[in-house]
């Protein structure tokens, strides 16, 4: 079991590792749509790349999320054959979203050992993740 001060610091060490690695500007919340943004996870079970709608009107967040969605099979054929939907997602505060991700499981931050394949698994995906918005941008705004 790890100390709060060295739990901090491994999961800071890996992002740090992260960017040294793939030294690059992420789009991530520079959407330039206010309630949608695209988000790493890893945590100590998961890694995951999520484009996500955010928005404190439920209509607005639904809306986006639709706009999503009805892209699915583009989606699934041409990105992602295993991405996941969700309408409903809480995080560690709380705070609800509607997203569409792609996931790793049995990661674990705290284990340097899979630091190499979750390096590999958010910067692929998430380069997809990056090229899908791109190419939908207009209609995910309109």
């Amino acid at each position: 079991m790890f100390s709060k001060e060295e739990a901090k610091k491994l999961r800071h060490d890996f992002w740090i590792e992260f960017k040294e690695i793939y030294p690059r500007k992420w789009l991530l919340h520079y959407t330039n749509i206010k309630e949608v943004s695209l988000k790493f996870t890893f945590n100590n079970k998961i890694a995951e790349v999520a484009l996500v709608a955010d928005s404190d009107d439920a209509l607005i967040q639904e809306y986006y999320f639709e706009k999503f969605w009805s892209l699915e099979k583009i989606l699934k054929t041409e990105y992602f054959p295993n991405i996941i939907r969700e309408a409903d997602y809480y995080d560690e505060f709380r705070k609800h979203s509607s997203r569409v991700y792609i996931q790793l499981e049995n990661v674990n931050i705290y284990n340097r050992k899979c630091w190499e394949e979750v390096q590999d698994f958010l910067y692929d995906n998430m380069s997809k993740m990056e090229l899908f918005f791109y190419e939908y941008e207009d209609f995910i705004k309109d």
